[in-house]
Parts: structure tokens; sequence; C-alpha cells
């Protein structure tokens, strides 16, 4: 009769082995070679080196006119690492008749890195609001960001930034507080810190 106990022995001790040769293996892949628990650690850290941008700008802020109205004062001179280097009056809204508008360019001192800013302002919060659904029409990209705009715990309006269609790397955003109606446009990186730090 054969000796049962003696052949389960061997075959548990077969597997046991098996184990653990998978587990060495395992262990050898994952941290000599090809070592992909150790590139993970590493772009996780290209990934924080990355998010660690300045906070403040490293070029000064463009003055604004003497003549400049409410609005265009109520511009920053620098939002994070962002300074405003221009300040236009502007005519890209003319046709939804705004009380005012203005272009402004904000500029970390490299250009590539610019992001123009577009502003309106209309004598009513629902004009604001019909301009802001016209030109989040017309974003065709991916939604990367939206949401309420609230002041004082109250909601004032709705914002959305939306990857470029055609190139992932620029992204557009679109906001409206109350009356005014902002527009932002560069890399994607750039648009969502400076949205995310802008006052208004």
């Amino acid at each position: 009769m054969p000796n049962t106990r003696s052949s389960s022995h061997r075959k548990l001790f077969i597997v046991i082995i098996v184990a653990v040769v998978i587990i060495a293996l395992s262990m050898v892949s994952a941290f000599v070679w090809p070592g992909w628990a150790l590139n993970k650690q590493v772009d996780r850290q290209q990934q924080q080196e990355q998010v660690k941008e300045p906070t403040t700008p490293a070029i000064d802020a463009v003055a604004l006119p003497k003549d400049a109205t409410e609005l265009l004062k109520a511009m920053p001179d620098s939002v994070l690492n962002f300074a405003r280097t221009k300040a236009d009056s502007s005519e890209t809204w003319k046709s939804t008749s705004p009380l005012e508008e203005y272009t402004l360019t904000y500029s970390t001192g490299k250009k590539s890195d610019d992001i123009t800013l577009i502003v309106g302002q209309w004598s009513a919060s629902d004009s604001a609001k019909t301009q802001y659904g016209s030109l989040t029409e017309k974003l065709t990209g991916k939604t990367l960001y939206s949401g309420a705009v609230k002041v004082h715990g109250n909601e004032t309006g709705e914002y959305v930034v939306r990857e470029n269609k055609e190139n992932a790397k620029f992204a557009t955003a679109v906001w409206y507080n109350d009356t005014v109606v902002f527009q932002a446009t560069g890399s994607a990186a750039g648009v969502g810190r400076f949205v995310q730090k802008f006052p208004l």
C-alpha cells in the first residue's frame, strides 16, 4: 500500500519551494532588474518636484495706465509667479456689448508660459452668464475642472477649465463672477495654477 502521507508531504514541499522561488523572482524584478518598484518611486519624486513651482514672480508687473477704470484696477499685479506684463482695451467680445473689456498678459518671464486673460463686464449678471455660456460652448476639449464660483459662501458664478482639443498641453479657463466674465488661455499646467489663485 503506497505511503499517502509521504506523497502528500512531498507535494506540499514542492508547492512551498515553488512559492519561495516566485516570491524571490518578484523581489528581484521589483528592486533589482528591471526595478519597476524603484522606477515608480523615482516617478513619484519627479512629480513632486514638478509640483513645487515658484509662488512669487521673478519679474516686475507693468503699471496700469493712470486713467485705469475700477475693473482694470481690480486686476492683480501678480498671481503666484505670473506678473502682469500687459493690459490693453480690447474688442474681442464687442458684439455682446460689454460695458468695458480688456486683454491682459501674465508672464513668468518665459514667453511659453504666458497666460492671456480677457476680462469684460456687463450691466447685469444674466448678461454675464449668457456670455459665459456662449464661450464655454466653443470649448470642445476635455474638461479638467469645473464648478461654482463662491464669494463668502454665496454662489456668484461658474467656472470651467478645458484642454485644447488639438493640443492637450494647452487649456482655456472661462468663469464669471456676478457681472464680470474672464477667459484665460495658456499652458494647461499654468492655467490650472493661475485660475486657482486668481482673486476674482
